[in-house]
């Protein structure tokens, strides 16, 4: 098998990152891996539960992008990995690894997928999802109570304090790096557009 095609796929949160690779998922089940960069945040069990809520987990030190680049050089060259897998309820990550062999396409997809040059220039498409900032907070409030046991009060001060102003620093301004720009997660005509550039390589390999 060629060195697989890697996807990147950035923006807010909310904005519709995971929706879009989902799509694309289904159209390519066989020949599609989704990573998230969420699960390579840095394990926290040296702190206590308080103190992990408080950790600001939306800049670039709360990830751990170098074993996310080894792991992508790996599945590159043919190697097999065991990805870590994060627990959002209890935020630090579980004991359990995840196994992954190397397939034709491999999507990344975090809010911070642009922002280190090493991924970067790995990827050969990147997609950046836009939304409105209203939209994102509703689409995370939903998403955190339901899907992470928080609070609601937790979620309001969390974006305020962190992901809002992080958001700016860092996030928007690797919106220049993408080769498309895409207005949330269910975009169709960009999903064609990725989908027919996919195709073209998974024919290529045939």
């Amino acid at each position: 098998m060629k060195s697989p095609m890697l996807i990147g796929i950035a923006g807010g949160t909310g904005s519709g990152k995971s929706t879009f690779a989902e799509r694309l998922l289904a159209l390519f089940p066989n020949e599609i891996t989704v990573i998230s960069y969420d699960n390579y945040y840095k394990p926290q069990d040296h702190l206590d539960f308080e103190e992990r809520i408080k950790t600001n987990y939306d800049c670039p030190d709360a990830l751990d992008t170098d074993l996310l680049v080894k792991h992508l050089r790996e599945l590159q060259n043919g190697e097999t990995i065991e990805i870590p897998n994060y627990d959002f309820k209890i935020h630090t990550r579980k004991a359990d690894l995840t196994r992954l062999v190397p397939s034709p396409v491999i999507i990344v997809d975090g809010i911070l997928t642009f922002h280190d040059e090493r991924l970067r220039e790995m990827f050969d498409i990147k997609i950046y999802t836009d939304a409105d900032a209203d939209e994102r907070i509703l689409r995370r409030l939903r998403r955190d109570v339901n899907e992470r046991g928080r609070d609601i009060d937790g979620v309001i001060s969390q974006y305020l304090g962190t992901v809002k102003p992080m958001h700016g620093i860092y996030v928007e301004p690797t919106k220049k790096y993408a080769d498309i720009i895409i207005n949330g997660g269910k975009n169709a005509t960009a999903l064609d557009i990725v989908a027919t550039r996919i195709a073209k390589r998974l024919s290529e390999e045939a």
